[in-house]
């Protein structure tokens, strides 16, 4: 039971928040141990839970508070400021770029549609929690494109060695730290260290933000 990954889901649907408690719990290590209906009130009723979930699904359009937009951005917002160690996977029924853009910078770990594959929104609840992030190939073209990110020489805004740069290039390709470390053989120690000041140098947030400095400095790209 250590080994399960705790959930939590915001999503007003009933019928979709349903199915998505049903496909979760239907995995042996993932297991569904909050719910919402709304954004407004996740951080109350997240004070009064006895278990925090670990990664928090969060749909992009939820009710309003008070006549006042309260969507999964600003459930986003909330949580990363109260609740910095929980993961969090937007869920939207929108392909935009701007919106996985926006999202991701503002701080989630992944997105994803709502027309995804059960197993995919298993790989991508295991890949936050064990990884720090889950960027599929539809959220890095989408950073890309938005980005404008073409082919030409980099002038990043803040020097890293070469190391550094070949941990962060790693580290886009969905590797843990253990990976890191023996494909580079060094300790996983070592790898954490640089990825803690690449996150310092470069001002991310998180891992995700780490993915979206590589793409705007054409570290890595996608054809």
């Amino acid at each position: 039971m250590n080994d399960t990954i705790h959930v939590g889901l915001v999503e007003d649907q009933l019928l979709f928040r349903e199915g998505m408690k049903a496909i979760l719990n239907n995995w042996a290590d993932t297991m569904v141990v909050f719910e919402s209906a709304d954004g407004y009130s996740v951080i109350d009723k997240l004070a009064e839970s006895v278990i925090i979930p670990h990664v928090m699904l969060v749909d992009l359009s939820l009710p309003p508070y008070q006549q006042k937009d309260f969507s999964g951005l600003d459930v986003t917002r909330c949580l990363i400021h109260t609740y910095p160690e929980m993961k969090i996977l937007i869920l939207s029924v929108h392909h935009d770029d701007n919106f996985i853009n926006q999202l991701i910078e503002n701080g989630a770990h992944g997105y994803l549609v709502k027309d995804s594959d059960p197993r995919e929104v298993h790989e991508a609840v295991v890949s936050v929690h064990n990884k720090g992030s889950y960027i599929n190939e539809r959220s890095l073209k989408a950073i890309q494109r938005n980005m404008g990110v073409k082919t030409k020489p980099r002038k990043m805004a803040v020097q890293i060695t070469k190391r550094e740069e070949e941990i962060l290039q790693l580290v886009c390709q969905q590797h843990t730290a253990e990976e890191i470390a023996e494909k580079l053989f060094i300790s996983v120690k070592t790898v954490n260290g640089h990825r803690n000041n690449l996150l310092q140098k470069t001002g991310s947030r998180n891992v995700t933000g780490l993915v979206l400095y590589a793409i705007k400095n054409s570290i890595i790209t996608l054809m």
